[in-house]
């Protein structure tokens, strides 16, 4: 598989405190990896420093280009879409208007995308027209990810996606993840701690601690690692 994503040598923090110590880390096309690790491990700054909304230095590669000086809509415009953590959907807009905001970066008219995650999310078409500040936790995690995909990115970072969501919703987006990987190939770069769900549907995996990566590998074989498992599954 081709590298989509290349991260070598990431620092990347707040003000004048590094979080994350020079982590090496890629995406292959059609790929879906996760990042698990203790909270404060890094793991969201990691995100951020793919997405450019955190001081970062080292060198991050996109499709063969070095996006690390570039701007947060530049990345956007690349290929690269995020759903951030705590779902940040626009309130005060309806569902649709939100779905519109995700194809900014695009020219021509999104509708016929609309419909394609009307039918993905069928419970979005019903509050269409709704504030997304009325959804629920579910129905606005749905929405992040729906208007993520409106720019349609070849990468999609999720942070965090099933934070505060009940395990029936949770299993349901983790089936919608796989399906979007699976049917359109897109590679997914996931942060998770619901790490027994992520590793599921990953095919690689890294294990960050203290803003170091300590491991990495095939996720199948990382399941059946004991020492793993105890440390980063809880069995």
């Amino acid at each position: 598989m081709t590298a989509l994503l290349e991260v070598r040598d990431l620092r990347a923090g707040y003000g004048p405190i590094d979080v994350l110590h020079g982590i090496d880390l890629s995406v292959h096309e059609g790929e879906v990896v996760v990042v698990l690790g203790a909270n404060g491990a890094g793991k969201t700054t990691t995100i951020r420093a793919v997405s450019g909304t955190v001081q970062r230095h080292g060198e991050v590669t996109f499709a063969g280009k070095s996006i690390v000086h570039a701007a947060p809509d530049a990345i956007v415009h690349g290929g690269i879409a995020q759903v951030p953590q705590g779902r940040g959907t626009f309130v005060d807009l309806t569902v649709e208007d939100n779905l519109r905001v995700g194809a900014y970066v695009r020219r021509d008219d999104p509708s016929a995308d609309i419909e394609r995650w009307f039918e993905v999310f069928p419970r979005l078409r019903e509050r269409s027209s709704q504030k997304a500040g009325s959804l629920s936790g579910g129905e606005q995690q749905m929405l992040a990810i729906a208007r993520a995909l409106m720019s349609r990115p070849k990468l999609l970072l999720c942070d965090e996606p099933s934070l505060g969501l009940a395990p029936i919703i949770v299993q349901e987006m983790f089936r919608t993840l796989a399906r979007l990987n699976t049917e359109e190939g897109t590679a997914i770069l996931l942060v998770e701690q619901n790490a027994n769900l992520a590793m599921d549907i990953a095919h690689r995996a890294y294990l960050l601690e203290t803003g170091s990566i300590v491991a990495t590998g095939d996720a199948k074989e990382m399941l059946d690692n004991d020492a793993i498992r105890k440390a980063y599954l809880g069995y």
